[in-house]
Formats: C-alpha cells, sequence, structure tokens
C-alpha cells in the first residue's frame, strides 16, 4: 500500500505577492465586466433603496407624535414601503444572478485552466504531486476562490456602500451621537487584522490536509482487491480515521477564529447601539432630536450592523480565498522540464535512434540509472534485457521523450531529439508500458483512445494481432464489455493485450513495449510476436523481456546490467558469449522442460 505522507506545512514555505495572485483571476473580471458592472449597480441600488426605509419611518412616526398623520397618509407611506420592497427584491434577484454567476464562470475557467496545465505536465511533475493534492486544488481550494469572488465580493462592497451612507445619514441626524455609536470600531478593525493572519496559516494546513485525506482515499478505492486479498481492512479504517481525525482538529482551530469573528463583530455592533439608546434617548427626552430621528437612527444603526458584522465574514472569505489562490498559482507556476521546441519539421523521419554516451537520471535522484550508453536502434526487432533495476524502462521512457536528456545524446535519423518539437518525436511512437493503463469504459473505447477515428474492422485487426479478440468476443456484451476501473475485470494478461492492441493501433514507426506480455503464456506470446513482425515490416520494435523465447524471436538482443550496454548481438550469439544470458536461459529451460 502506498505510504500516506503527513503534511509538512509546505504550503507556509513560499507565499506570492497579491498582485501576481490576482493576474490569475483579472482577465475572467475583464471578459465579464459588462456583467459586473449592471450586477454591482443593481447592488447598490438595492443598498440605496433601503436606506430609502428609514426616512419614511421618520416621517410617518414623527407625523404620528405630532398628530398630523392621516390614515391617507400612512397609507401613502405604507405604499412607497411596499413599492421599495417590490424593488429590492427583482434588483436582488438581477445582482445575484449577475454576480453569483459570474464566481461560477470564474471557477469553471481557472477549473480549466489547472485541469489543462495538468495535461502538460510531463512525469517529472507527477512523480512529487498526489493526484489527492491536485484534486484538493480542483476542489476545496477553487471553492474557496469562488467563495470569495461571489459572496465575499459581494458582502464587501455592501458592506461598504451600506456602512458609508448608513454614516452619513447618520452624522446628518446628530454628528455626536454617531461618534459614540462609531466609538467601538478600531476595536474591531485590530481584531480582525489579528485574527485573519492567524486564519491563513490555518487554514493552509486544512488544505494541505485535505489532499493527503483525498489521496489515501484515492488510493484505498484503487488498491481495494488487494487490500481485501491481504484482509487489510482494519488497517485501512484505521489509519484512515486517524488520517480524518487530523482533519477535523484543523477545522475546528480555523472555526475557533471563525468562532472569534463573529461574536467580536456582533459586540462592536450592540455596543454602538448601547451607546445609542443611553446617549440618543436622553437627547430625545431634552428634544434635541426628534422620536423619528431616533427610529430613523436606530434603524440606519441595525443597517451597520451587519457590515460590521460582515467584516470577519468578508475576512474569513478574502483569507480563505487568497490561501486557496497562492496554493493554486504553485500549482500553475510548474513548468515541465521538457522544454518545447517552436520549430516547424516538414520531413519524414527513418524510425532509427541514436544513444550517445547518454547518462541519465531522475529528477528527484542524483545517482545515474543509465551510465554513458552507446547504442543504435533501426528498423527491426530489438529485445532488451538484463536485471531488475539495470536501465530497461528508462531507456523507453527517454525515447518516448517523457523525460529531458542532455544535448547530443540522443538522436532520431541524426537529429538532436531536442532540437524537434515533442509532438514530432512523439507521434512517430507507441509505448505500451509495464503498467497497463485502461479506463473504466468498454473495450472497444480502451482499444480505440488514440486514434478514435478508427473503424470496428481495425479494431478488430489490432485486437487479433495483440492476440487478445478471441478472450473479447468469449464476453457475454463484447467489445462492449464494461472493464471497471483500471480495467478490474480482466486478467493481468488480457489488460497487457488491450493495451497492447491500442498501441498497435495508432500505427506509428516505432513500436515500445515494456515487459508488456509478462503476464501472457509463452504461446500467447509467440503468436503476438509473428504477427507484430509481419505488422511491423520496416519499422521499429524494441521489445522489454525477461523471457529468452521471446527474446530468442528477435533481430538482435542487447543485455543492460546496471545502467549500461554490455553486450549486444544475436540470440545464439549471446548463448555463447554472455554469462548472463547462460544463466536465464539455462533457469528457463529447466523451469519449463523444454529448450528454447
Amino acid at each position: 500500500m502506498k505510504n500516506i505522507k503527513e503534511s509538512n506545512g509546505e504550503g507556509d514555505k513560499r507565499s506570492h505577492g497579491v498582485r501576481a495572485l490576482m493576474s490569475l483571476v483579472v482577465p475572467v473580471f475583464r471578459r465579464h465586466r459588462m456583467r459586473l458592472l449592471i450586477g454591482f449597480v443593481a447592488l447598490i441600488t438595492v443598498d440605496f433603496m433601503q436606506l430609502m426605509v428609514p426616512r419614511v419611518l421618520k416621517v410617518g412616526v414623527d407625523g404620528l407624535s405630532s398628530g398630523e398623520a392621516t390614515s391617507s397618509r400612512l397609507f401613502q407611506l405604507s405604499m412607497i414601503i411596499l413599492a421599495i420592497g417590490i424593488i429590492v427584491g427583482v434588483l436582488r434577484f438581477v445582482w445575484r444572478n449577475l454576480i453569483i454567476g459570474f464566481s461560477r464562470l470564474l471557477e469553471r475557467d481557472v477549473r480549466e485552466r489547472i485541469f489543462n496545465h495538468t495535461l502538460k505536465m510531463d512525469p517529472a511533475f507527477f512523480d512529487q504531486q498526489t493526484t489527492g493534492k491536485i484534486m484538493a486544488h480542483i476542489s476545496n481550494d477553487l471553492n474557496a476562490v469562488q467563495m470569495a469572488c461571489g459572496m465575499g465580493m459581494v458582502a464587501a462592497v455592501d458592506g461598504f456602500v451600506m456602512s458609508s451612507a448608513a454614516i452619513m445619514l447618520m452624522l446628518f441626524i446628530n454628528v455626536k451621537l454617531t461618534l459614540l455609536a462609531m466609538l467601538p470600531m478600531p476595536f474591531l478593525a485590530l481584531s480582525t487584522r489579528f485574527l485573519s493572519s492567524k486564519l491563513h496559516r490555518r487554514f493552509n494546513t486544512v488544505q494541505e490536509e485535505f489532499g493527503i485525506l483525498t489521496e489515501f482515499v484515492r488510493s484505498t478505492l484503487v488498491s481495494i482487491r488487494l487490500i481485501k486479498g491481504y484482509s487489510m481492512e482494519s488497517f485501512q479504517t484505521k489509519t484512515f480515521d486517524g488520517l480524518g481525525k487530523k482533519y477535523v482538529r484543523s477545522n475546528l482551530q480555523v472555526a475557533m477564529i471563525q468562532g472569534f469573528m463573529f461574536p467580536v463583530s456582533t459586540l462592536v455592533g450592540n455596543l454602538g447601539l448601547l451607546m445609542v439608546l443611553l446617549y440618543g434617548g436622553r437627547l430625545v427626552v431634552t428634544d434635541i432630536i426628534t422620536i423619528g430621528d431616533f427610529v430613523a437612527f436606530t434603524t440606519y444603526l441595525y443597517m451597520l450592523i451587519w457590515p460590521i458584522m460582515a467584516v470577519g465574514w468578508v475576512a474569513n472569505l478574502v483569507q480563505r480565498g487568497l490561501t486557496s489562490l497562492d496554493r493554486i498559482y504553485s500549482l500553475l507556476s510548474r513548468t515541465p522540464l521538457l522544454k518545447g521546441v517552436d520549430r516547424v519539421v516538414d520531413r519524414k523521419f527513418i524510425p532509427r535512434f541514436q544513444l550517445k554516451n547518454l547518462r541519465f537520471h531522475y529528477p528527484e535522484s542524483k545517482i545515474d540509472v543509465l551510465k554513458a550508453v552507446d547504442l543504435e536502434i533501426k528498423p527491426g526487432i530489438l529485445g532488451v534485457t538484463g536485471p531488475t533495476g539495470s536501465g530497461k524502462t528508462t531507456i523507453c521512457k527517454l525515447l518516448a521523450r517523457l523525460y529531458p536528456v542532455p544535448d547530443g545524446t540522443l538522436f532520431l535519423d541524426g537529429e538532436d531529439v531536442n532540437t524537434l518539437p515533442l509532438d514530432t518525436v512523439r507521434s512517430m511512437i507507441s509505448y505500451a508500458g509495464q503498467e497497463p493503463i485502461l479506463f473504466s469504459d468498454t473495450i472497444y473505447a480502451n482499444i480505440a483512445f488514440g486514434n478514435p477515428e478508427a473503424d470496428r474492422d481495425q479494431v478488430e485487426q489490432c485486437a487479433k494481432i495483440a492476440g487478445v479478440h478471441n478472450d473479447i468476443i468469449g464476453f457475454q456484451q463484447g467489445y462492449e464489455t464494461m472493464i471497471g476501473e483500471r480495467g478490474v475485470t480482466l486478467s493481468g494478461g488480457q489488460k497487457q493485450r488491450v493495451a497492447l492492441a491500442r498501441a498497435l493501433l495508432y500505427d506509428r514507426p516505432v513500436l515500445l513495449i515494456d515487459d508488456g506480455l509478462s503476464a501472457v503464456d509463452v504461446q500467447t506470446e509467440n503468436h503476438v510476436l509473428e504477427a507484430i513482425r509481419s505488422h511491423f515490416e520496416g519499422k521499429t520494435v524494441v521489445i522489454v523481456s525477461h523471457r529468452i523465447k521471446l527474446l530468442s524471436m528477435t533481430d538482435r538482443i542487447i543485455i543492460l546490467d546496471d545502467g549500461k550496454v554490455t553486450m549486444a548481438g544475436t540470440h545464439d550469439a549471446l548463448l555463447k558469449k554472455s554469462s548472463f544470458y547462460q544463466a536465464m536461459h539455462s533457469k528457463q529451460v529447466k523451469n519449463e522442460g523444454e529448450p528454447l
């Protein structure tokens, strides 16, 4: 079972400037600026319409207290309030549709950007990034950004407009009373700044741990049959429980900060209301302000409490959004190690590779896997064998341009691969790796994945060459059989042959089979190689294998050991001069009981 590493606070090691983070979302704002303009005009209009209500109430209350109010006048005022309510309701629908809808469009655009960027990354990136962490960026992080650019932005604008206008109207009623009501505000600003800094760090930890939890669930579900086979359900449950508790503890720490923000905002608002009741009531008694002014002032203060409370909520959303945007920016800032070449290639290449003094180590390691390899691969069938860890798979990956190589070490038909566009080299190669990658789809769709325009006859022909056609038609649904996630309903040999059929359907000049027939029987293996030989005449086939019978059918064989080519030749020649090959031959003859 894959080891799940604990969070090490990686997200705290680097924090990007706000201007850099805004570069991810500003283009989306520009594209939808008219939508946002109309939405915010509607929002601000709603705010000013709501601010008219206390003025209407003031007129009514003052009329009642002076005895000048009439039934018709009160009915007129009530109709004004009703009209305001209807207009507010319509405009509120408009701004919600436009602004909140914009936040969903932004979410869609950023998600597509993350997905497209991830597809462009090379294997070195995926060696370091877990699937769970990438999924956390696309789910939790993106949701936080959407909330900040949706309701967070609405609350910020709404709060600013409402508070500014309400304070101006309160000042118009009585300056001193307004200053007393606003006295607790600096305390709110200081506490919000202090709590927001803590919220940033703790929310980043929450997002990191969500990625770990997601990756653990993904790897568990993918490996469910292995877990059941080893009766590891209890162990996995215990591990998941531990990760879940740690994630909950981190969320509770975030909730504690949020729990402080809202009460502090509410306390500030209520303290202001207390000042109004104590001092404003005295102003009414001494006839400095009217009862209508007092009611209007209290209503404005009540309207001000929401913006005050929103300060904490907006700060929370903004900190979450910036933290998540920082994590997304870090992902999108990663560049592939393999650099594309902007060049138009209009020549045809002979499927011939030259490796010249090629040294290579994987990005996360400094130990050379290949050590000064000199090798020519030309049309025909080349067998590659050697001890485990000798560099066989690495050569296949480098030929397929999955990892970078030093200049002047790998050539395609005489041209350095580093001077050729990646697509030019990759378009010549079909690759069937050690672990067949299949999708939760039909067998037909899996084979046709790389060439969706192929017709059924072509798909079936490639399946026959790969020796899997008879197995497929033996299923009840034939080629339309759903094979489940990673092809779990197929045997190991069937998976390999379906993956090989997919590689054959590409019909490219070079075919790399990296131990892709290890799970099939010898008879099927012989049939497949004979079919490949006739189908790939004039093309280049590289087969990595430990089976002498299969290697004996190739045109030429190389033996790798400790990252070097130690011997090369035909099957008969290697039987005479290679002790390693002789040992393999003797062991397999003894095990299989027949000469090879």
